[in-house]
């Protein structure tokens, strides 16, 4: 949502910032550069039954090259406007909620893992949740009855904007 309105509310929050999933998705990338790069560097091939080296250019692009780049631009990006709540997971996904879709708001800690199966775009049913990490968040329950999390490192100022929409 481009806004010719004030912002009253914006927050950025980047999976890099969680170090586990920097390690993990770099870890990948790492295997990937080594399994690319030993047949130049060495001239042997890697395992037993190497794969052809187009197939390995491919997995190197893929994972070495594309998965760290992907999880570098991934960001999940909230904005509050006088009459909307916009949600983008970009470069995934973009969301807004008007103003008078949303029935309650409530701050609240929740269990990422257990209530939705982990970080992300997460969520079965008529509830869903954009997180990235962390455990509080502002829950909004919509007229139709479905539920939309939203995480935040600042989830007291995001429930008050949203709060003072409504």
């Amino acid at each position: 949502m481009k806004a010719t309105h004030p912002v009253l509310f914006h927050e950025v929050q980047r999976f890099r910032d969680v170090w586990w999933v920097m390690v993990l998705v770099f870890g990948l990338a790492a295997v990937q550069w080594w399994i690319f790069l030993m047949p130049i560097l060495t001239g042997a091939p890697v395992g037993n039954n190497p794969a052809p080296d187009a197939v390995a250019l491919v997995f190197w692009l893929l994972f070495g090259v594309g998965l760290p780049a992907f999880f570098l631009a991934l960001r999940l990006e909230v904005d509050v406007y006088p009459d909307a709540v916009a949600i983008r997971y970009a470069p995934l996904f973009e969301r807004t909620i008007a103003r008078y879709e949303i029935a309650v708001v409530e701050l609240r800690r929740y269990g990422p893992i257990r209530e939705f199966g982990g970080w992300g775009i997460r969520g079965f049913g008529g509830r869903i949740a954009y997180n990235v990490r962390g455990n509080e968040g502002v829950e909004l329950t919509l007229t139709d009855g479905r539920q939309v999390l939203i995480g935040s490192g600042r989830a007291e100022e995001l429930a008050g904007a949203i709060s003072s929409i409504v």
